[in-house]
């Protein structure tokens, strides 16, 4: 959730400066990005967010802090809810077999904090929803973890929106959906994901954002892991639809005027990094307001970079699917391409043949002679979204020189080799892209992701007499049970349907 903050509550006095010094913060950095010079190492880097349930029951377990304190380790680190953890994993490059090096240091990860968990009567699942969630965790303030930026980051939300949190998600069938209102942004503390960061040069960054874009209809498809919440079987990748709802600031006027959410996927293709920041500072107010002096940081870092506090502090609070990142490091800064629409899970296999598609597609997309975003409509590209989002691997998508195509297809046929190929030109050795190529095309040629094999189970389940929340926390017993054999998602066993 960023960095840590010294207050909750801000006065009026307070925002009007904040206002003006990051109009001043804007200028400099339109300046910066045409005169600094940028470290470009093409790094790769990913945070892990992981959900903490009990060993008996599946249940949520609020032993977050616990479980930090057990590890003792700067390498994890808080997220919103306390039965959330995040890993933070080592900067590494996608050349040479750097993605197997990836997958191991997940590996290593979850099964470090497993351990410790283990140690507290709990379990470690890396999934997008955790599927045993229920409106009673969410009654009072225990599920949220200690820290004055959620405390403020909550009263913020709340405060702008001026009523409660509204969760209206639709499901399979008519009155199947969820319809649910929270006086707190508690259900944000559902969304667990994997985030995928890479180091861009400003030349080149409005076309790796453009690509990553136009690209994220399908890569959700590929990766959907998220398809019950709150005991309803809704969207295969329901943390979409969830976290815009939990962190939306505007009542449903605003929403009618066209105001934007703060999650958010864009209106518009960009010619620079700078038109997304440009875009943040004049199309939304500050959420939380604290001035450089309030925190006591430097102006400038030893390199002589400007910090930009007030700027960076308000990017963190626009949750952009793909969100610019401006880095001022200590020496020589940079900038990165956060990408943010991935869930966790399921397993380290297939988070990095994941890491692998992403990397590997925009490295291509990039390169191509006619951009891929020259050749579609960014209402297009939105629409791909949120058509992947709800459908997953079943969607159907309208694409390039295509047409409208069953995305499985679209990613077997087209977009995985081409992925793989653009691994390949980064450096990666083929074996490393022949062997994600292999995970990748089986999930599509299966049509099990994550999602698929959470609601197939719990069909299954379901069927033999199981009830809802029971088959739910069977399924992810199941679900743990398959990240401890470490084989992709595709490769999981689905019970028999037949009664007992």
């Amino acid at each position: 959730m960023g960095r840590e903050i010294g207050s909750t509550e801000y006065t009026r006095s307070q925002r009007t400066r904040y206002r003006r010094e990051l109009r001043r913060n804007l200028d400099l950095f339109e300046s910066f990005l045409d005169t600094a010079e940028f470290v470009n190492e093409g790094t790769v880097g990913v945070e892990l967010e992981m959900n903490l349930a009990r060993t008996d029951t599946m249940a949520p377990a609020l032993i977050s802090d616990l479980v930090l304190e057990d590890l003792d380790d700067e390498d994890y680190v808080h997220e919103i809810g306390r039965f959330n953890l995040e890993a933070n994993l080592p900067v590494t490059h996608p050349q040479g077999s750097g993605l197997r090096e990836l997958e191991q240091e997940l590996t290593e990860k979850i099964d470090r904090a497993d351990a410790a968990a283990q140690a507290r009567g709990a379990r470690v699942i890396p999934v997008g929803h955790l599927p045993t969630i229920t409106e009673e965790l969410f009654a009072d303030d225990a599920w949220r973890a200690p820290g004055a930026r959620y405390e403020a980051l909550e009263r913020t939300v709340l405060e702008a929106r001026g009523e409660e949190i509204a969760l209206r998600i639709e499901g399979e069938g008519k009155g199947r959906g969820l319809d649910v209102t929270f006086d707190s942004i508690a259900p944000e503390s559902a969304c667990t994901s994997m985030q995928l960061h890479l180091q861009v040069p400003p030349e080149q960054f409005a076309d790796a954002w453009n690509a990553a874009q136009a690209i994220a209809g399908p890569q959700v498809a590929l990766a959907a892991n998220s398809p019950f919440l709150l005991g309803k079987r809704l969207w295969h990748e329901t943390r979409i639809p969830t976290f815009v709802q939990a962190l939306d600031t505007r009542p449903p006027e605003y929403e009618a005027q066209g105001v934007r959410p703060r999650v958010w996927f864009g209106e518009r293709w960009i010619t620079s990094m700078f038109d997304l920041f440009e875009e943040n500072v004049r199309l939304f107010p500050a959420l939380i307001p604290e001035l450089r002096e309030m925190t006591e940081e430097p102006l400038l870092t030893e390199g002589s970079t400007p910090r930009l506090h007030e700027l960076m502090l308000h990017n963190g609070t626009v949750w952009r699917w793909n969100r610019p990142i401006y880095d001022p490091g200590i020496d020589v800064p940079h900038l990165r391409l956060e990408n943010r629409l991935l869930p966790a899970g399921p397993t380290p296999a297939d988070m990095a043949a994941n890491a692998a598609f992403f990397y590997g597609i925009l490295h291509s997309l990039v390169h191509e002679r006619r951009p891929l975003w020259s050749r579609m409509s960014f209402e297009q590209a939105a629409e791909a979204f949120q058509q992947c989002a709800r459908w997953g691997l079943e969607a159907r998508v309208r694409w390039p020189r295509v047409g409208r195509v069953r995305v499985a297809d679209l990613l077997l046929e087209q977009l995985i080799p081409q992925a793989m190929e653009g691994l390949r030109s980064l450096g990666a050795d083929p074996d490393v892209a022949e062997h994600y190529s292999g995970i990748l095309s089986e999930r599509a040629r299966t049509g099990r992701n994550g999602a698929r094999w959470q609601i197939d189970t719990v069909t299954s389940l379901e069927v033999r007499g199981a009830s809802r929340p029971a088959a739910l926390a069977e399924m992810t017993r199941l679900y743990r049970s398959g990240v401890d054999t470490g084989a992709p998602v595709h490769a999981w066993p689905i019970p028999a349907r037949q009664r007992s």
